[in-house]
């Protein structure tokens, strides 16, 4: 068996900070998404499966093996307030590494959302807490932690993919309830001011829509619906 736990990357919040300030762009993962020219955009499997709420942070990764799935307790050795856990469980559906009680303590630790390639359960517990999951799919089956009381193999903190994007420690993770994208850390900041500029021009669309803009009006004014 093996348990490989890398520290938390060195990561700048101020290169962070300003997609957070995105928060209430509608349909964000798409803005984000087409920031980068629609690349690094999870499958359409990986969706919200508890609260409601987008989530804006840098990833914490974990990859587990398949066939031996365990639950990613160390996790909390190295996220901080703010984190998003990210975890390659290899679209795992039968099997969840993600529960209420997992729910509980991240949100606690200040955590603001997981991503799992594979499967969650206790959304209701989730829903309760205003914990946002995203998964591949919801299954009542745990893994065998509770009951070996075994935690590896785990990885945390190296390269993985989830929902067919190669994810790695700090790239920034952007999920709402359309999806979820992903903007690699040292892309940042020649995505954001791309991003923050689609969000606006989407805003004054959406505006000329309401008043009662033409497609020809709009493709004259900006180029593009």
């Amino acid at each position: 068996m093996k348990k490989i736990i890398k520290s938390r990357p060195d990561i700048d919040e101020s290169k962070i900070k300003p997609f957070r300030k995105l928060e209430n762009v509608i349909s964000l993962s798409c803005v984000v998404g087409d920031a980068m020219e629609r690349d690094n955009v999870m499958k359409h499997y990986i969706k919200s499966r508890a609260a409601d709420k987008k989530i804006v942070g840098p990833a914490i990764t974990v990859k587990i093996s398949p066939g031996d799935l365990v639950d990613p307790l160390d996790i909390f050795e190295v996220a901080k307030p703010g984190d998003v856990i990210v975890v390659d469980a290899f679209g795992e559906t039968e099997t969840s590494i993600w529960g209420g009680l997992m729910s509980g303590l991240a949100r606690n630790a200040g955590i603001v959302g997981a991503v799992i390639d594979g499967s969650c359960r206790d959304t209701d517990e989730a829903k309760m807490l205003g914990f946002p999951i995203y998964s591949k799919v919801v299954t009542p089956r745990a893994s065998h932690t509770a009951y070996s009381k075994r935690r590896e193999p785990i990885e945390v903190n190296t390269t993985i993919v989830c929902g067919g994007v190669v994810v790695n420690p700090g790239d920034l993770i952007v999920g709402d309830e359309i999806g979820v994208v992903v903007v690699p850390y040292e892309a940042l900041e020649k995505v954001f001011p791309v991003a923050k500029e689609q969000a606006e021009k989407e805003r004054k669309i959406r505006k000329d829509i309401l008043a009662g803009a033409t497609m020809d009006d709009l493709l004259n004014k900006y180029g593009r619906i």
